[in-house]
């Protein structure tokens, strides 16, 4: 059962590019990234990561190049990874040339560091016979010096400014596979200037709040600057940068979409903050919940709500519903129909084995 929104978001419509088999931007979903902290080179370890990643709903991933040992693992990560690498480049235009040539799906670049056209000409070439895609990636924190000057501080102006002189250094070059990010860790800095950009580009965005800070803050400064910006139907690709593990990325970032409605992966839990009138210890109960049901991929939506006064309200809306009744005897709903009393100990239990047989059901039929 899908709950329907009250406003649908009316994404503006960009330009559509390939990253290896993910299509950006366009009609297509948006898509969630992550970024490993492994060092590149240790092969074993990056492929360990970028799996666990891919696992939780990450669609695309980052590695770092700093250097031509990472890229030259490239060559080996591919091969035991499902979803398409972005190598990280910054200054040294040959580390570009040996990710593209290496089976990287996408250069994150700044053709502005990069170096004279020549060398520009070359990563652009390399691009194009690996059919790799590029992100132009703008950063608050590391503007080109005369732009910087001329603007005194960071701004939306200046990062826009800056995206639009390096999109025009790339299409000089016959070059349109591209997308664009002007990311700042200040929420209001970034959004102005996604904006701003959004209205003279119509190559798709990747959004992002940059060095978000850890966990609890980071998600919640992502959560405000995508909010504010993807309903306005701006946005094709987001990443949450958070200083924790590159998993915990990837599952804010989809919770993010799911609440907008945007994208629905996994089973979306619409639980109560709990008080003294619940009737089993919810907060625990979601907890678990979320652990066991972490590996269910299909969009179901399941109310786990403590008492009466809310309880039955959202089961009509939810997939599978449960609400707390007295003497340790509760209400179970399917499709918002009261179907059965279930005991506080077999709550877990149950709820776990309907979502697995709901999932198998929805997979099947489709």
């Amino acid at each position: 059962m899908s709950i329907r929104p009250f406003r649908d978001i009316k994404r503006k419509l960009t330009k559509e590019i390939s990253v290896g088999n993910v299509k950006i931007g366009g009609n297509n979903p948006i898509s969630v990234q992550s970024m490993t902290n492994t060092l590149t080179k240790d092969i074993k370890k990056t492929v360990i990561q970028i799996n666990q990643i891919a696992e939780v709903g990450a669609d695309l991933v980052r590695v770092s190049c700093p250097d031509e040992n990472s890229t030259k693992a490239l060559k080996e990560i591919v091969k035991h990874v499902s979803i398409p690498i972005i190598a990280d480049i910054h200054f040294h235009y040959k580390r570009a040339i040996e990710a593209a040539d290496n089976g990287a799906s996408c250069l994150r670049i700044n053709p502005g560091n990069i170096g004279n056209e020549n060398k520009i000409k070359e990563v652009i070439n390399a691009a194009k016979n690996n059919n790799c895609s590029i992100r132009i990636g703008v950063n608050a924190g590391s503007l080109e010096r005369d732009i910087l000057e001329k603007y005194k501080e960071p701004c939306p102006e200046a990062l826009v400014e800056s995206a639009l002189r390096n999109i025009g250094i790339i299409e000089n070059e016959d070059f349109y596979n591209l997308k664009v990010s002007v990311k700042s860790s200040d929420v209001f800095l970034s959004i102005a200037a996604y904006k701003q950009l959004s209205l003279k580009t119509n190559y798709p965005l990747h959004l992002g709040i940059t060095e978000a800070g850890s966990f609890l803050p980071g998600s919640i400064k992502s959560s405000i600057g995508f909010g504010v910006l993807l309903l306005e139907g701006i946005g094709d690709t987001i990443r949450v940068s958070l200083s924790d593990d590159p998993v915990e990325e990837v599952k804010v970032g989809n919770e993010i979409l799911k609440s907008l409605n945007l994208r629905n992966r996994g089973v979306k839990i619409i639980s109560c903050p709990s008080c003294a009138r619940q009737a089993f210890e919810v907060i625990d109960t979601v907890k678990i919940l979320e652990e066991k049901l972490s590996h269910i991929k299909t969009p179901i939506t399941l109310s786990i709500i403590g008492c009466v006064v809310n309880g039955p309200g959202e089961a009509s809306q939810t997939d599978i519903g449960i609400t707390g009744g007295g003497k340790g005897s509760n209400m179970l709903y399917l499709k918002g129909i009261e179907t059965e009393k279930i005991a506080t100990e077999s709550i877990i239990s149950k709820v776990v084995d309907l979502v697995e047989k709901e999932a198998e059901k929805i997979e099947k039929k489709n």
